[in-house]
């Protein structure tokens, strides 16, 4: 997770070390975002600042990045996790001068132009500028996962951020960059270039199958673990957390980090005393073998909190600033033990119909139907809580996957077109995914 703010199309260039520190002022509040390196960028009335958080290639990823002749320039929040792939289809085209997974947008659009944004399997927020035509894009990933906004001045200049907190002294109006959306300077507009069969909200006929659905989860899980730096994940003893964290420890040994940092697993919970998380995480925490660790606070210590964690999550909304509460006490531990990235489980709730609800769908039309709106909100709820607050300047345990693996869109076609013909019929104890952590304890526990 990094901070990216821009600001194109100023009028008054003459103005331009005046824009410049004002550019700084805006991006050093997205700085808890990335504490590892700043970089700002200037053409013209055109700025471009990054705050970085280094977790692929820490020593040379630092951005903007730029393109052999610097006359293209990109500031970005994701991973990409094709990047090795589409660095192939570039050798001997494109001369890559970082390590960066996020490079590759950069030869992409040259190759394309605005039309490559579908090709990126991953999660990510960016901005493009191109000085030979004086154009710009900036795109968002399928879901949502990683937050941008827009925002416009009074001169006619286009803004984003990864926070609000960075446009609202500045726009006479700013809102959400939708997910699954480009915006481009030449058509003056957004347009989507995520387009699923999902969206229809037609019930799917694809037959399922269990080994499918198993073989989607677990591809979800492994990409993510693209990392040069120490992580862990996130369990608190359910059935979504643990399989991630199942699934995690079985391919650690095939990562980056585990060359530098070694096999161990570190998994995190956080509860009250007495918490039944508590628990239930210890039993898969043993089960599993990882390095557990178990952190507790107090009603006060929550809400103690709330302030600072409506600041980050920039939401009122009373279930997510509740859920966020405790991950954002627990974060804080995780930065002390030197972990920058964790995986979690949540997300799967919506994607696969798991919370209580649920039970009482009139019929599998309205259960898809719900499914799919749930997950098209993620990145009004799930999201915020899971890409802001772990983002605090004192925390710095970022959270990569952002909910479960499995509601990002290279995974929701399987899911959703293969999972519901089996929802009825399929109990969790008889499905193959549950052979991945047979532990009873995560079987047994549902969500609210």
């Amino acid at each position: 997770m990094c901070g990216i703010f821009a600001v194109l199309g100023c009028a008054d260039c003459s103005q331009s070390q005046a824009q410049r520190a004002r550019v700084l002022a805006c991006s050093r509040r997205l700085r808890h975002r990335g504490p590892d390196w700043s970089g700002v960028y200037q053409h013209e009335g055109n700025f471009l600042a990054q705050q970085r958080l280094a977790v692929v290639s820490p020593l040379s990823g630092d951005q903007p990045l730029f393109n052999e002749d610097r006359t293209v320039v990109v500031v970005a929040n994701g991973e990409i996790y094709n990047h090795k792939k589409i660095r192939k289809q570039f050798t001997g085209k494109h001369t890559f001068t970082t390590g960066s997974d996020c490079e590759v947008i950069i030869p992409l659009y040259e190759e394309y132009g605005e039309n490559f944004v579908d090709m990126l399997d991953g999660v990510f927020a960016f901005v493009l500028y191109d000085t030979r035509n004086r154009t710009y894009m900036a795109a968002r990933d399928a879901i949502g996962v990683n937050p941008l906004y827009i925002g416009w001045g009074g001169d006619g200049s286009v803004w984003f951020a990864s926070e609000m907190k960075a446009l609202n002294e500045d726009c006479v109006r700013f809102e959400l960059f939708p997910p699954g959306h480009l915006y481009s300077s030449a058509a003056a507009g957004f347009r989507r270039w995520y387009n699923p069969a999902w969206f229809l909200e037609q019930v799917p006929s694809t037959p399922y199958d269990p080994l499918v659905l198993r073989a989607a989860f677990e591809k979800a899980v492994v990409k993510r673990l693209m990392t040069d730096v120490p992580f862990g994940v996130l369990l608190s003893g359910g059935l979504d957390s643990s399989l991630v964290a199942s699934v995690t420890k079985r391919h650690l040994v095939e990562t980056e980090a585990a060359k530098k940092f070694g096999t161990e697993l570190h998994s995190f919970v956080v509860g009250l005393e007495g918490s039944p998380d508590l628990k239930a995480a210890r039993e898969v925490a043993d089960y599993l073998g990882t390095i557990h660790h178990e952190f507790h606070f107090t009603v006060q210590d929550g809400i103690d909190a709330i302030e600072e964690v409506i600041y980050h999550d920039e939401t009122y909304d009373v279930t997510t600033i509740r859920a966020s509460t405790p991950m954002f006490l627990m974060a804080r531990k995780i930065k002390s033990l030197g972990v920058k990235m964790v995986l979690s489980g949540e997300g799967s709730d919506e994607l696969l119909g798991g919370y209580l609800y649920f039970h009482f769908a009139p019929n599998k039309e309205e259960f898809h139907k719900e499914t799919c709106r749930k997950v098209k909100a993620l990145h009004q709820y799930d999201c915020l809580r899971a890409n802001k607050d772990k983002d605090d300047d004192r925390v710095g345990a970022v959270w990569r996957v952002s909910r479960s693996p499995m509601p990002w869109h290279g995974a929701v076609a399987h899911v959703l077109l293969l999972f519901l013909r089996g929802v009825v019929r399929c109990h969790q104890r008889t499905c193959p995914c549950m052979c991945m952590c047979t532990c009873t304890c995560a079987s047994e526990r549902a969500s609210h």
